[in-house]
């Protein structure tokens, strides 16, 4: 684990797993370099966030490009200009072509609020509350065409209090999102997945 790994996260929003991978990598002395943010929004609290860690980020912005594959192979040249050697996908809502996964296969993961295969998409957190279970949590997996639906690396529960509010439960489920995905990266690291 001693060569340092060049990586590149991808987000569309807020930003919050961005920041605790970059500062987690950094506290834990992880041997790897945040080089990238691949941003497919402008104006978006991530990218500030980026500013604030010191990693170059671009924005890809879909509609200016004749198609996904073209908007994909963009982001491979500047991607493969960085020597990028993994991608972890934080808070991306985009589903992966195949451009960019024939490139990277078995190189990019993938964060998800909840207990895939249970409630996969964009609302996980919500689905989970609104179904009046006991227990949600998060899922680290790896990426393929698919909806959240890549083979599972790892998954840490999260209860549902009947006491709480959707944004109690966003709140825990970001709190594990924050410790459990550096500590996951870390472990394939160390395993020599990536």
């Amino acid at each position: 684990m001693s060569t340092i790994k060049k990586i590149a996260i991808f987000a569309s929003g807020e930003g919050t797993n961005f920041t605790a991978l970059c500062q987690d990598f950094v506290q834990e002395k992880i041997p790897v370099q945040v080089s990238l943010l691949v941003c497919d929004h402008q104006n978006v609290n991530v990218l500030q966030r980026a500013r604030q860690e010191k990693v170059p980020s671009i924005v890809i912005n879909f509609k200016d490009y004749t198609n996904k594959a073209a908007a994909e192979s963009a982001i491979i040249k500047k991607l493969v200009a960085e020597q990028i050697d993994f991608i972890l996908l934080a808070g991306y809502m985009r589903i992966v072509g195949p451009t960019l996964l024939a490139k990277y296969a078995g190189k990019i993961i993938n964060i998800h609020p909840a207990l895939l295969p249970n409630f996969p998409g964009r609302h996980g957190i919500e689905d989970a509350y609104q179904a009046g279970i006991s227990q949600t949590g998060v899922t680290i997996h790896w990426v393929d065409e698919g909806i959240d639906s890549g083979k599972i690396i790892a998954q840490c529960e999260v209860p549902i209090y009947k006491t709480d509010k959707l944004a109690d439960l966003e709140r825990r489920v970001h709190q594990t999102e924050h410790i459990f995905y550096p500590s996951i990266v870390k472990d394939l690291l160390e395993k020599g997945e990536f």
